[in-house]
């Protein structure tokens, strides 16, 4: 996933997650055998009140140079555009990324994001289907890493916690009002009457996925 020479663009929301995934792979430079680099990138979809000067000044303590894309996405958005929106953030994000000599970009999915691709596309698709750990875009000669998809959300949020992180509030207003929430709040349910389903659907993810490919990525 992480190779020698390698620098990586951390895609940072403000939220837990991408907190946590640059916490962990500015740790993980000390003492991982491979030498790489990293940058952070936050793409601004332009809605009113977003503050980035938080996660500014977390990457200055951290010595990670931090980079804001100025956009108007949202204007182009309604509540049926968050597979638009995820499309375009994907754009702003791979040329900014390309623009600073990247090589990779690394998103914070974690587990708990598997499950719900996983459930979304049995719903909706009618096929089992999740996102991969590593994802290579040869028209654009960049490779996108998922580090933190084996940890669950839980402990994601435990950690930011315990570093008292600045949380930036997402400023869209469609969130946690989409299919993934919908989606999510039925996988909470599930495991609250079963618990340990989470775990046994990750499980069954990358036997049925992945299969060995998952663990070689």
């Amino acid at each position: 996933m992480i190779e020698d020479g390698d620098k990586i663009a951390v895609g940072m929301s403000g939220g837990k997650d991408s907190y946590t995934l640059l916490y962990a792979l500015n740790g993980l430079k000390d003492f991982y055998p491979e030498h790489f680099n990293i940058v952070a990138i936050t793409v601004d979809l332009g809605y009113d009140g977003f503050d980035t000067d938080s996660i500014g000044r977390e990457c200055e303590k951290l010595g990670v140079e931090y980079y804001v894309v100025r956009t108007e996405i949202s204007k182009m958005l309604n509540e049926a555009g968050c597979s638009l929106c995820a499309r375009l953030r994907k754009g702003a994000f791979g040329e900014k990324a390309r623009e600073l000599g990247c090589n990779k970009m690394a998103y914070a999915h974690n587990m708990d994001d598997v499950i719900e691709t996983m459930m979304l596309s049995l719903i909706y698709e009618g096929r089992f289907s999740s996102f991969e750990p590593v994802t290579r875009y040869d028209d654009t000669c960049l490779t996108l890493i998922r580090p933190l998809i084996y940890i669950p959300a839980g402990r994601i949020k435990s950690f930011a916690q315990k570093q008292g992180v600045p949380i930036v509030k997402n400023p869209c207003p469609y969130d946690n009002n989409t299919e993934r929430t919908y989606a999510r709040e039925l996988l909470n349910g599930i495991e609250k009457h079963a618990p340990g389903t989470k775990a046994r659907m990750m499980t069954a993810v990358k036997k049925g996925l992945y299969a060995k490919d998952f663990y070689e990525k």
